[in-house]
C-alpha cells in the first residue's frame, strides 16, 4: 500500500477517525437524554390539612349616621326671607329654621278667604230662594258645591301657608344648608339638612360581602375604631339590609352603639369595624401564602397525599381574617396543603418537604 499517495492518506484518516467520532457522538446523545428525564424537585413546606368550625372576625369600615338625617325644603317655591340658622347649629324639635317671603302666599289665602265668603253668601240665598220655591232643586245643589269647594280651596291655602315656614323635625344638628336668603326656589328645593344627633342615637353603616352577610346575624357584637374616640366603641348589628346597595355592590349592615358610652361623634366620620359572628361556619382556615390566584370567590392552591407529587386544585373562598382565608369548599379529599414554594410548581410537579425557615427576632 502506498501511504503517500494522497487518496490513501485520506482514506487512512477516515478509518482511523471514525470510529472515534461514533463514540462521541453516543456519549453526547446519552447525556442530552439523561437530562431530559432528569425531573427537577422541589423543595416546599407543607401543612396538615383540618376541617373544622370557624368564626373568624369580619373586618369592616363605613361612616357614622343617626338614621333619621333630613332633608328639609319648603312646599311652595317663592323667594327665600330667612334663614336663621347655619351649619353645625344645634336645634330644638319645633323651633323655626327658615321662611319663606310671605307677599304671594297670603295675598292667595287672602282671595281664598274671599272666595269661600261668596260661595257661603249664594248657598245661603240658594237655599232661602229654594225653600220659596223660587229656586229649583239644581240651583240649589250648584250652590252647595260651590260652597264645598271654597272651603277645600281655604284650607289649602292655610296650608300652604303653615308650610312656607320650616321648623325641625327633631332635635340635633344642621349638617349642610343648601341656600341663601333673597334666593328663588322651587317647591321641595333641598334648604336644610338635620339629624337627631342631639338623641345620640347613633350608628355606624358599613358594607360587606354577600358571604359575609350570611355569617352575621342581628345581634352580634362587634368593636368600632375611630379617630375622634380613644377607646373602641362596643356595638352590636342591629339591622341587615335586604339587597345590594347599587352604588356599592355590597351589602349593608347597621352596627347600634351600645347605650352608657360618653362619645363625640358627628355624622359622616369614617370608622373601622370588627364583627364577631355568633354562627360558625366548616371549613379549612389556610394562610395567604398557599393561595394563588383568588378572584371572585374561587381561588387555587397545591395540595399532596403523598408529599411526593401535588396537584392545583380550585377552592372556594370564605372569610377573609387577618392572617388567613376560610376555604369552603375544593379541599376534602386532600390531606396536606404547601405553604411556601408553590411559584415553582405545576400541576404533577414532584416535591421534597423541607421545614419553613424561622428568622428569630433580634
Amino acid at each position: 500500500m502506498n501511504l503517500k499517495s494522497p487518496n490513501n492518506m485520506e482514506n487512512t484518516i477516515k478509518t482511523l477517525l471514525y470510529p472515534l467520532l461514533c463514540i462521541l457522538i453516543s456519549c453526547g446523545g446519552a447525556t442530552k437524554e439523561n437530562e431530559l428525564n432528569k425531573e427537577e424537585i422541589v423543595p416546599v413546606s407543607l401543612i396538615a390539612l383540618q376541617e373544622g368550625e370557624n368564626g373568624n372576625p369580619i373586618q369592616a369600615s363605613g361612616i357614622f349616621t343617626t338614621e333619621d338625617e333630613t332633608i328639609l325644603s319648603f312646599k311652595n317655591g317663592g323667594i327665600i326671607q330667612q334663614i336663621l340658622v347655619n351649619e353645625g347649629d344645634k336645634v330644638t324639635k319645633g323651633q323655626l329654621l327658615a321662611r319663606l317671603n310671605m307677599t304671594e302666599i297670603s295675598a292667595g289665602l287672602q282671595q281664598a278667604n274671599l272666595g269661600l265668603e261668596k260661595a257661603e253668601r249664594d248657598y245661603k240665598r240658594a237655599l232661602q230662594l229654594f225653600q220659596d220655591s223660587v229656586a229649583t232643586r239644581e240651583q240649589l245643589e250648584n250652590a252647595k258645591t260651590a260652597y264645598d269647594v271654597a272651603i277645600q280651596q281655604n284650607k289649602a291655602a292655610q296650608f300652604n301657608l303653615n308650610f312656607s315656614e320650616i321648623r325641625a323635625n327633631n332635635g340635633g344638628y344642621v349638617l349642610k344648608r343648601f341656600v341663601n336668603e333673597g334666593q328663588t326656589v322651587g317647591p321641595g328645593s333641598p334648604i336644610l339638612q338635620i339629624n337627631g344627633a342631639g338623641n345620640a342615637d347613633w350608628k355606624l353603616k358599613v358594607g360587606i360581602s354577600d358571604k359575609q352577610w350570611t355569617l352575621l346575624t342581628i345581634g352580634d357584637k362587634a368593636l368600632i375604631e375611630t379617630d375622634l374616640s380613644p377607646e373602641k366603641i362596643k356595638a352590636q348589628v342591629f339591622r341587615k339590609s335586604e339587597g345590594i346597595d347599587p352604588a356599592s355592590g355590597t351589602f349593608s349592615i347597621m352596627l347600634k352603639l351600645n347605650s352608657g358610652q360618653n362619645l363625640n361623634l358627628a355624622s359622616g366620620v369614617f370608622a373601622r369595624a370588627v364583627i364577631y359572628p355568633s354562627k360558625q361556619v366548616s371549613g379549612w382556615s389556610i394562610p395567604y401564602d398557599a393561595l394563588l390566584d383568588g378572584d371572585a370567590g374561587e381561588g387555587f392552591v397545591f395540595v399532596t397525599n403523598d408529599k411526593k407529587t401535588v396537584k392545583k386544585t380550585k377552592v372556594e373562598l370564605g372569610q377573609i381574617g387577618k392572617d388567613e382565608i376560610l376555604i369552603l369548599s375544593g379541599l376534602k379529599n386532600f390531606t396536606y396543603l404547601v405553604i411556601s414554594g408553590s411559584a415553582y410548581l405545576k400541576d404533577g410537579s414532584k416535591i421534597k418537604e423541607v421545614q419553613k425557615q424561622h428568622n428569630p427576632k433580634n
